[in-house]
């Protein structure tokens, strides 16, 4: 079943995000840095009368890549196109994509960093000189032909910057790096969403919402989802205080953000393995769930908010873990 914190996409995001999502760099919030270098580029693209350069956005999912993507389009008054890395599986699907563009125009890949490697060698000329470079046939009877595109500027969007090509990253003119959100700009964020969907929240309630929201949109927006169906059918016309705390606690996700799998993870190296250290896919047996699943979205969160340690013998808990699930911390001998 899927996590109601998990920061991955689903088809319900898909609607909602594009149901809410600003459309203009003064409409969005948070990415303070990223937001105001990236519109002094567009500008000057547009002084020059030139296609923007190469844009790499990265960083955990959730943060706003996507919807930044259509941002940029729509700032340079241009159509975008959007396509995903897995799905580009032939020469021809990549031909049929970059031949369909204007000039000018904004293509967005989401996960970038999925393409395969032989596909990302016909993107490089078409990247760095806007021509394409197909070879037709096998053996004797193959050819090349090449093909001239319009200027465009390529978006691509990945989690893990890491699994670039180097040739690859090195041809994008413009790389930001996406962080996690303030409690702060996530309450701004509930509460322009509130206004969209029409369902008023109290400040205190967004502000509530945002700390258990692990710093990222999507899971906050999926939050009030929730929360709004609770109000809903308790016959509330607005999100108060104990409307939200309440629809929180019976979705199990407590006050750090943490849900029940988190807490299945950190009792488990506690309780069964004294705190640690002990390997993760021993703990991944010991609660049930898969390797990926900790490594991707349990992991990241509780180390960075200091729930547990990474040592070359295993994962450690921290004395944070201890006291948030009310547990005597006993130093381990062992460590």
């Amino acid at each position: 079943m899927k996590r109601l914190i998990d920061s991955e996409e689903d088809n319900e995001d898909i609607q909602l995000e594009s149901s809410i999502r600003p459309s203009s760099i003064s409409e969005y919030i948070g990415q303070s840095e990223v937001k105001e270098n990236i519109k002094v580029f567009i500008e000057a693209a547009l002084i020059r009368d030139e296609p923007l350069d190469h844009v790499l956005l990265y960083g955990p999912p959730g943060l706003g890549k996507t919807t930044l993507a259509m941002i940029i389009a729509n700032e340079l008054h241009k159509n975008i196109k959007t396509a995903s890395g897995p799905s580009i599986e032939k020469p021809g699907d990549l031909a049929a994509i970059l031949s369909s563009l204007e000039p000018g125009d904004v293509l967005f890949i989401d996960e970038i960093h999925r393409i395969p490697r032989y596909i990302e060698e016909i993107l490089y000329p078409a990247m760095e000189d806007f021509t394409l470079d197909i070879v037709i046939g096998s053996d004797s009877q193959a050819r090349s032909i090449k093909i001239d595109l319009p200027p465009f500027t390529l978006v691509g969007a990945t989690t893990r910057a890491g699994d670039l090509t180097s040739p690859l990253r090195d041809r994008f003119g413009i790389v930001c790096k996406l962080k996690y959100y303030t409690n702060e700009e996530l309450q701004l964020i509930v509460e322009r969403t509130s206004r969209v969907l029409e369902m008023p929240i109290d400040a205190d309630a967004a502000l509530s919402l945002a700390k258990r929201s692990r710093g990222t949109p999507r899971i906050a927006n999926r939050l009030f989802k929730r929360i709004r169906d609770f109000a809903l059918v308790a016959g509330d016309k607005k999100i108060d205080l104990e409307t939200a705390e309440k629809a929180l606690n019976r979705l199990k996700v407590d006050t750090f953000g943490l849900d029940e799998i988190d807490h299945q993870y950190l009792e488990s190296l506690i309780q069964k393995f004294n705190g640690g250290p002990v390997g993760v896919e021993t703990l991944a047996s010991s609660i049930g769930e898969e390797v990926t699943t900790l490594l991707d979205v349990c992991e990241p969160f509780l180390l960075q908010n200091g729930f547990i340690k990474r040592t070359s013998r295993g994962r450690v808990a921290t004395m944070k873990s201890y006291k948030h699930l009310g547990i005597n911390y006993q130093e381990n001998l062992f460590m």
